[in-house]
């Protein structure tokens, strides 16, 4: 039943699906963070780039984002992210444009965060003398991680899910084999439960993990 997978690079393919989360999901964790900084900022032209930002690229479809990394980015400006093979190209835009989608929704989940962290706290910091980089290094950013490990979580599996959009651009992740699978063989239900079941494999066992974290790190108020 399962004879027409020894054509097709499976686990190749989930492989590059797994490094396109983990790049993207590093990128958009340190961009999200440095938009989130910008929100809460007492500079006026900081906290109005970063709230365009989120609501612009929010509203963007990401389909939209990454076509555009292709076309307008490489075809277009000529931008190769230093890569010289075509689907490194490729795989490196896709990560960007993911990063640059997803950051967005960091960042309003860290916003969150931060927003729990009590004001008394800050109040006093100010009072010592520090500055508003050292209390959102040393006070404010390391209770709003612990705040939002579970909505970090939910960003992270919908990210996992959202690779499957790099293959607009021929990224040779899970969702462009299968595609070609269905182009290629008779099997749509068979193909289409593989993999559904892989994209499961990669996503329960993060969202498990990520939840059991935030139970253990939880701030308690």
């Amino acid at each position: 039943m399962f004879d027409f997978l020894q054509g097709y690079d499976l686990l190749g393919a989930f492989w590059v699906t797994v490094q396109l989360t983990v790049y993207s999901a590093i990128g958009s964790l340190v961009w999200g963070t440095l938009l989130a900084a910008m929100r809460v900022s007492p500079v006026p032209l900081m906290r109005g780039f970063g709230t365009a930002y989120v609501n612009i690229v929010r509203n963007i479809p990401l389909t939209v984002i990454i076509v555009f990394t292709s076309l307008g980015l490489f075809q277009t400006l000529g931008v190769t992210l230093g890569a010289e093979r075509f689907t490194s190209i490729n795989f490196r835009l896709a990560v960007l444009g993911l990063t640059a989608y997803t950051s967005a929704f960091v960042c309003e989940a860290l916003r969150s965060g931060i927003n729990t962290v009590p004001l008394g706290q800050v109040e006093a910091a100010r009072a010592i003398g520090l500055g508003f980089p050292q209390i959102l290094r040393l006070i404010v950013l390391p209770q709003a991680f612990r705040s939002v490990v579970g909505p970090l979580a939910n960003v992270l599996i919908a990210l996992t899910k959202n690779t499957t959009v790099a293959a607009a651009i021929g990224v040779a992740e899970a969702a462009l084999l299968m595609r070609e699978m269905i182009e290629n063989e008779a099997q749509l239900i068979l193909i289409s439960t593989i993999f559904a079941v892989g994209f499961l494999c990669l996503t329960l066992p993060t969202g498990l993990f990520l939840g059991w974290v935030a139970k253990k790190v939880a701030v308690k108020r």
